[in-house]
């Protein structure tokens, strides 16, 4: 059995081949940027070459991508988008006609100013992906599994709030790792990223399987592969753009936070998992700090934690705290996880987890 596992970031998306006729560690590995930054190196290319834009395609992460379009914007150029497009930028569309955005039909796509470049949008792109194994002699597996960061469709409230209340959701119907996890055939449409992903691979007909699911939870779900890993265990991934915390006990996230990595240092991000595995940690501590939210359905308490888990691109965050400012309370349970001694993996590994349990 092959899978194909990608775990898409802000900043990189992740790719493991994990076959069953070998050792996982010799799994075929890439690196590589993710899909919203070279969507914006594309627009900052067109902005360059002085060239109005129509983007097409689908909804997908925004970030860098969004950042390109409004200084392409600024720059004076148009900017046209089909409707899908467009919800990449904001859930509502007319926010996005509000923007200066022209939104049009794919019959129109034809009767654009001459020059306009076409940027496709999306989270997923089979061909690159068979195209660079096929350059190794390697054939697409059957089965692909994929996590991307779904904040929900939200066009009248804070995404932050609906994020968060699609998370406190899983959590009360019981946490498993299954209760995060989709195929292309069961993903909610108010996943609108997700549901994105799953038209996309609904297209290939070689594809048989899918997992599609958010990227906090997948790398939450890896990093407890670690060996270093004990339940009740808090696990925080630490990602580009954002940070995700949960306490997870007998395979079941019990509580979880979510915050932005950037407006995080070492001594917040150490005070937030003390006050969070006592229990302390509310909801407004970290919304109205600038993140998403905290629920705590409920904690086994502080000494009954076992590990304190860490992965995730900005662990830094952490990794270089002063000696004389880190709490012993914390530090005698942390580890930096890398589940098969391999870091930037843990979102791969936690959507095999998830692929595997549902063979068993």
């Amino acid at each position: 059995m092959r899978i194909l596992s990608i775990d898409v970031g802000t900043g990189t998306q992740d790719i493991l081949l994990y076959d069953t006729e070998r050792e996982i560690e010799n799994s075929l590995v890439m690196i590589m940027p993710s899909p919203t930054v070279i969507v914006a190196e594309r627009i900052r290319k067109a902005t360059l070459r002085g060239h109005n834009i129509v983007l097409t395609g689908d909804v997908m992460g925004g970030g860098p991508s969004v950042r390109a379009i409004k200084a392409h914007m600024e720059n004076g150029f148009k900017v046209y988008a089909t409707e899908r497009a467009a919800l990449t930028i904001k859930d509502d569309i007319e926010r996005v006609r509000s923007m200066g955005i022209n939104i049009i039909t794919s019959d129109e796509l034809g009767n654009l100013p001459e020059g306009t470049e076409e940027i496709v949008l999306q989270d997923i792109d089979v061909d690159a992906f068979s195209n660079a194994l096929a350059s190794f002699g390697v054939n697409m597996p059957e089965m692909i599994a994929v996590a991307v960061q779904d904040h929900g469709n939200s066009p009248q409230e804070s995404n932050r709030i609906y994020r968060f209340r699609i998370f406190e959701r899983l959590i009360d119907e019981g946490g498993s790792f299954e209760h995060f996890a989709y195929n292309a055939d069961t993903v909610p449409e108010d996943f609108t990223r997700m549901a994105a992903v799953a038209r996309t691979l609904k297209k290939q007909e070689f594809i048989k399987d899918t997992i599609i699911m958010d990227t906090g939870p997948a790398a939450i779900f890896g990093a407890l592969i670690d060996e270093n890993a004990l339940q009740p265990a808090i696990v925080v991934n630490i990602g580009n753009g954002h940070t995700l915390a949960a306490i997870v006990d007998n395979n079941r996230v019990i509580a979880l936070f979510e915050h932005h990595s950037s407006a995080l240092d070492g001594e917040k991000l150490q005070k937030y998992i003390m006050d969070f595995a006592s229990g302390k940690l509310s909801f407004e501590d970290i919304f109205d700090d600038g993140g998403h939210g905290c629920y705590i359905r409920e904690t086994p308490g502080s000494d009954a934690i076992r590990s304190i888990m860490i992965t995730g691109p900005r662990r830094n965050i952490l990794m270089d705290m002063e000696i004389n400012k880190r709490d012993s309370a914390v530090w005698e349970k942390l580890h930096f996880a890398s589940p098969y001694g391999n870091m930037m993996l843990s979102g791969c590994f936690g959507l095999l987890t998830v692929q595997l349990s549902r063979e068993l």
